[in-house]
C-alpha cells in the first residue's frame, strides 16, 4: 500500500481503533485475524483500518479476509478478490443460499435477517477453525452498538449492547469489534476518501427491518433535542468499554 497523507476523518478513525485496541488489549503478537467483510462500508473500513495498524503496532499479526456471499446475487463480490490481491491479503470467499433461504418457507420461525445473521456467524466460526485464525473482526460501529441496545431493550427486555472484545470456544477464538467507537458518519466519509470498491446490498430486508425502524426513531428524536444523540453515543460506548475493562480485570 502506497504512503499516503491522511486526512482529519481517516487519522480519527484510525486513532479509535487503535485506542480500542490498546485498551482493551484486543490483538496479541501472531494473531491470526479473520476481517468479515460482507462488502459494506463498515467492513472496508475496517479492512482499510488494520492494514494501518499493521504498519504501526510494535509487532506482527496477520490478516485473512472472510466473505460469505448470501446468493442474491453471486457476482456482486467481483471487486473484493482483486483489491486483496492488490494489497497482499489472503482470502476466501465463497456463495451460499442463506439470503434466498431467509425469505423463503425454508426459514419457519425467524426474520429473515436473524436468520441470515446466523448462518453467516456460524459459517464465519467454521471458517475460523478451518484456518486456524486466532481473532475474527467485525466492522460493527457506534451506530451498531446504539441499534443493538435499543433493539434488545425494546424487543426483549434487556440491557445488552454489543461486545468489543468476547471470547469462544474455551478462548480459542476471540471476537473483536476495533471500529464500535467510531460513528457512522466518520466511516461514511472514509469509504468516500479512501475510494472502497462498495457494491450494492441485493438483500429485499436490507432497508425494511424492524431494526430500520428503531434506529429511525432515535434520529428523528435526536433531530428534536439537541445534545441527545451524542449524550446517547457518549453513554453507550464509556458503558460498553467499562464492561470490557471490568471483565479484563477479573
Amino acid at each position: 500500500m502506497a504512503k499516503e497523507k491522511l486526512s482529519y476523518v481517516q487519522k480519527q478513525c484510525i486513532g479509535s481503533a487503535g485506542k480500542l485496541m490498546q485498551q482493551t488489549e484486543m490483538i496479541h503478537p501472531g494473531a491470526r485475524i479473520g476481517v468479515a467483510m460482507s462488502g459494506g462500508m463498515d467492513s472496508w473500513v475496517l479492512m482499510q483500518t488494520l492494514l494501518y495498524r499493521q504498519k504501526i503496532v510494535p509487532f506482527k499479526f496477520e490478516m485473512m479476509a472472510l466473505h460469505i456471499n448470501p446468493g442474491f446475487d453471486s457476482t456482486c463480490h467481483a471487486p473484493l478478490a482483486p483489491w486483496l490481491v492488490e494489497h497482499g491479503i489472503p482470502y476466501h470467499i465463497e456463495t451460499t443460499t442463506d439470503g434466498p433461504d431467509a425469505h423463503s418457507d425454508v426459514n419457519r420461525n425467524n426474520s429473515p435477517c436473524f436468520y441470515c445473521a446466523m448462518k453467516r456467524r456460524t459459517r464465519l466460526f467454521e471458517l475460523c477453525k478451518q484456518y486456524n485464525l486466532t481473532h475474527l473482526a467485525f466492522g460493527h460501529n457506534a451506530d451498531d452498538l446504539v441499534g443493538t441496545f435499543l433493539m434488545n431493550l425494546y424487543e426483549g427486555g434487556s440491557v445488552r449492547g454489543m461486545s468489543i472484545k468476547e471470547d469462544f470456544f474455551n478462548g480459542d477464538l476471540t471476537v473483536i469489534r476495533p471500529l464500535l467507537m467510531v460513528k457512522k458518519d466518520i466511516i461514511r466519509k472514509c469509504v468516500k476518501q479512501w475510494n472502497l470498491p462498495l457494491w450494492d446490498n441485493p438483500c429485499p430486508s436490507a432497508f425494511d427491518s424492524r431494526r430500520k425502524d428503531v434506529m429511525d426513531d432515535f434520529w428523528e428524536l435526536a433531530g428534536k433535542y439537541k445534545n441527545l444523540k451524542q449524550n446517547v453515543f457518549n453513554g453507550l460506548t464509556r458503558w460498553q468499554l467499562g464492561l470490557t475493562l471490568d471483565s479484563k480485570e477479573k
